[in-house]
Parts: C-alpha cells; structure tokens; sequence
C-alpha cells in the first residue's frame, strides 16, 4: 500500500453518514457532531471528524471561535477535522440558532428540514471516528476546517451517486444500510484526502506536502513499505540519492520530526494495531517492532501512548491513562 493508506487503515476509521438536510432561507445555525453522540455507537472513539457534502445550493462555513467565512457551493465537501463547534448559514448578517449536536436517528439517518422556506440548500453529513494517537501525523497536516471542490463527485459521479443510494437505503431501513453508510462516509473521506493530497494547494504543509515531495514521499514510501528493516538515515537517503545530510533537514522540515523518529512512531503505531487486533505475546510484538527487549518496547510505548501495551490491549486504547477524550490532535 501508499503511506496514506498505510495511515488510513491504522487510524481504525469508522462512521457513517448521518443527515439527509434541507434549509431553506433564512437560515443560520450553530452545531458540531459531538463525541458523545459517537459514543453511543462506537464506544472507543476519541477522535470525531466532520462533513457536509453540498448536493444543491451554497451556503457560508465558518468556525464557532473563528473568523474566517468560506462560500460552500453544491460540489463541495467541508470538513471539520476537530469536529469544532461551527456556524452554517445563507446569510452573515443572521443570529445563530444553536442546534446543538445531532444524534442520529434511529436506522442511523435523520432527515433534516429547517429554514423559512426560501431558497434551498441541501447537503448529506457524515462523521468518521477515529484513533487519534494513530492519525496524529495525518490530521496535524490539516486545517480545522478544509473546503474542497469535489462537484464531478457530488453532482454526478460516482461518489454521489453511492451517497445518494446509501441514504436511499437509510431511508427504506434496508438490511446492511448501517454498515453501507458506514463505508461510504469512510470513502468520502479517503477520496478528500487524495485530491486534497495532490492538488498542490498553499495551504498543504506537514505529513500530506511531503507525500508530494519527490524526495520525502519516495522516503516515506520505503519506510512504510520495509518498517522492520533496519533503516538508517545513510541507506535511506541512498535509496532517495540524497545526502544524508540534505535528506535528514529535508524530511525533518517537512514532517516535523527525523526520519528514524518517524519510523520508530510508525513502528509503535503498527504494534497498536497488532496489539488490538491479535493475540500475540507483547514479546513477539515488541520484537517485530525493533526492540530488543519487552521492558524496552514497553516503556516507548508508554511514552507514546499514554499507557503500557498490557493495558492498551484490555481496553482497546482507552484505558484510564486517557483522562482527555476528544482533545484536538496536537501537532
């Protein structure tokens, strides 16, 4: 796989598409998902990301504490990557109307009409809950909120006519709408990423700009596609024809940290997933991770995550170490 499906399958992705909406104007609220709403259905969460999919319409977005307005037209996939508190409008000049969160209606949709029935804008919001120690590199490259042009997708293509059949099945309370939902908001917001990815924007910095770079990505490629091959930075900018010099600013400027830090992160991450997913012996694990010994790969994995991997394993990654569910992903 690439490295942003290598990060997408660790980060333990899981939603749905939540909300068939019309407003029609005047309109202005103010909502977020809610991590506790989340909860009710996937229990594990701490992290909760959100969109709305413009089918018809525009509208403006801006954030709760923020400043900055965006114009949303139909095409347009907005996403809050915090699921901050954000504002939804037809026009600036109106109050808010605090709606709170949505909780999702029983079958997992809920169809959504509200305004003074003028001109419309309609739109499908899904969630995505995930991990958010294994999605810190992915989404610390991300606004808190990102508007992307995806009108071939919602107007007519293939995505939208998925999202459209999926909330027709909602509707209907077919058997597996559930789980369908679940994996078309999943592919929204893979699809998002990807063109996000490649669309060269000022704006992209951080783990995403580096998968553009020919060097970094080409770097973070080989330690994706080899995690428990003995890198060092000399091979690794060889196998990239860099300097090790050159290749060592380069990665750490664009990613944050030095390329062994990254792999050693990468490497903990894996052994999370291994940890939640397999039975295997915290030695074995530990081992396939790099670490000579269990105490080692231990106390690294405290460091990382917050708790010992006896623990993370019991409880799915969120024992009472994690006393902060929800809390922005740091950068």
């Amino acid at each position: 796989m690439d490295p942003l499906s290598d990060v997408l399958s660790a980060v333990r992705l899981d939603g749905a598409v939540y909300i068939d909406a019309e407003f029609t104007a005047p309109w202005c609220v103010e909502t977020q998902f809610g991590l506790h709403t989340a909860r009710t259905e996937l229990p594990t969460s701490d992290h909760i990301v959100l969109f709305h999919l413009l089918t018809y319409g525009t509208c403006f977005a801006r954030l709760a504490k923020g400043q900055e307005v965006v114009r949303v037209k139909a095409g347009d996939l907005l996403l809050l990557t915090n699921d901050d508190l954000h504002v939804l409008c037809s026009d600036l000049r109106l109050p808010t109307e605090g709606m709170g969160s949505f909780p999702p209606a029983e079958g997992g949709l809920l169809e959504l009409r509200h305004g003074g029935g003028g001109e419309a804008t309609r739109f499908i919001c899904g969630y995505l809950a995930c991990d958010r120690h294994a999605s810190r590199s992915l989404f610390s490259s991300l606004p808190p909120m990102l508007r992307l042009e995806l009108g071939d997708i919602s107007l007519g293509g293939w995505l939208g006519d998925l999202l459209r059949l999926g909330v027709s099945e909602s509707r209907d309370q077919k058997p597996g709408a559930q789980s369908l939902l679940a994996k078309l908001s999943e592919l929204a917001f893979t699809e998002a990423l990807r063109r996000y990815a490649q669309s060269g924007a000022p704006e992209l910095k951080g783990w995403l700009a580096g998968l553009r770079d020919p060097f970094v990505g080409r770097a973070l490629a080989l330690l994706h596609g080899q995690p428990t091959r003995d890198w060092s930075v000399e091979e690794l900018a060889r196998e990239v024809a860099m300097s090790r010099s050159a290749l060592a600013e380069r990665f750490n400027s664009m990613i944050g940290e030095p390329p062994m830090h990254y792999l050693n992160r990468w490497r903990l991450t894996l052994a999370a997933q291994a940890l939640r997913r397999s039975a295997e012996p915290i030695a074995l694990v530990a081992e396939r991770s790099g670490y000579e010994s269990e105490t080692s790969f231990t106390r690294a994995f405290k460091r990382e995550f917050g708790m010992p991997p006896t623990v993370w394993r019991r409880t799915g990654g969120h024992g009472p170490a994690d006393s902060s569910p929800g809390r922005p992903i740091p950068d």
